[in-house]
Formats: structure tokens, sequence, C-alpha cells
């Protein structure tokens, strides 16, 4: 009975997704449980924030970038994201230094939201 009832509610149910509705991963990117990516390619390194992490932050309208030169540590802040419903830290997957950071967030930043094929 309870079988043929929910099979009669999802004919009838209609719900809508956004274009975000699970999580992608990513080939080649390993992922923290702190909801970042890194992009090992040979001694270098990219970071981001998983698409789990955009989701609950919204709307990015400031990111706080680490100065290049700067040693980072493997679990520890090195910046962080403000949107229109919160703050939150970025937290480094990887220990090193810092050879180059992506200026054009810090006037669209909106763009950390890109992630690299």
């Amino acid at each position: 009975m309870a079988s043929r009832l929910a099979s009669r509610a999802a004919s009838y149910l209609r719900i809508q997704v956004t274009h975000r509705g699970f999580a992608s991963v990513v080939k080649d990117l390993n992922y923290a449980n702190s909801h970042e990516w890194v992009k090992v390619d040979g001694k270098s390194a990219t970071i981001g924030i998983t698409d789990h992490a955009q989701d609950h932050l919204g709307d990015v309208v400031f990111v706080e970038l680490p100065e290049v030169g700067v040693a980072v540590k493997q679990g520890e802040g090195f910046g962080a994201v403000e949107s229109v419903k919160a703050t939150s830290d970025v937290y480094s997957p990887v220990s090193g230094k810092v050879v180059e950071v992506n200026e054009v967030l810090n006037s669209s930043p909106g763009l950390l939201f890109f992630v690299p094929g």
C-alpha cells in the first residue's frame, strides 16, 4: 500500500532544481574536509573551494587573498570569502609558498567559483 501511494505521489510531485543540484567531482582535483580543492601540477598547486561551499555561500562580495611569497601550512587559514550570507575562512589543503594569486578576484570576486577543467 505504501509503495503504491509513493508511486502515485511521485507522479504528481514536481521539484525544481538549480543547475547545481549536486556537487560535482572533477577529475584531478583532491578535496579537503574543509571544502577546499587542490589541483597539483608538478611542483605547483591551484586551490579553490568546492561546489558545496559555493552553494552555501551564495553571492560572493569580497575575497581576501594571501600575499605572494607568504608560506601557507596545510590545514591553516590563508584567506577568507565574504558573501551576502556569511564570511568563511579558506584553509590550505597543502603546505607551500604562494607564488601567484588571481588578482582579478579583487574586482570580480564571483570568479572564485570557476573550476579548472
